[in-house]
């Protein structure tokens, strides 16, 4: 199989060809795989399912070991798919503290950070008056 991204790509029920799109997708459309459900209270606050997930934002984990804990983002890798959250650490056998990637899907956003400049695109996207 090429190692190549392809644009006309449309799917395809095989899963190595869907890990293949989403692992040689470029990096302004693996952010649009950071996509993450927002709770119920800002789904109906915001009128909106979900929304990209930006640092700063605090979320609860919904599956894995980690599951029931809330935390802010600290990191998103978008080349990885992955998201490290505050307080949310793997301790080795030696005693140390490393970060716990998690994948995005198993998140939901509980609070947004709408203060930033940066924001304002999603704050009028949201008509959030400030």
């Amino acid at each position: 199989m090429k190692k190549k991204f392809s644009r006309n790509w449309i799917g395809s029920k095989q899963p190595r060809k869907q890990r293949k799109y989403r692992y040689n997708a470029p990096l302004h459309i693996k952010q649009k795989f950071m996509s993450v459900n927002l709770s119920k209270y800002l789904r109906e606050e915001y009128k909106i399912r979900n929304i990209l997930l930006k640092k700063g934002y605090t979320v609860k984990i919904l599956r894995g070991g980690f599951k029931g804990k809330t935390g802010k983002v600290e990191r998103v890798n978008l080349k990885r798919e992955k998201v490290y959250i505050e307080g949310v650490y793997n301790v080795k056998k030696d005693g140390t503290k490393a970060p716990y990637p998690i994948h995005p899907s198993n998140l939901s956003i509980t609070e947004m950070k709408l203060d930033e400049r940066k924001r304002n695109k999603l704050t009028s996207r949201l008509n959030i008056k400030s």
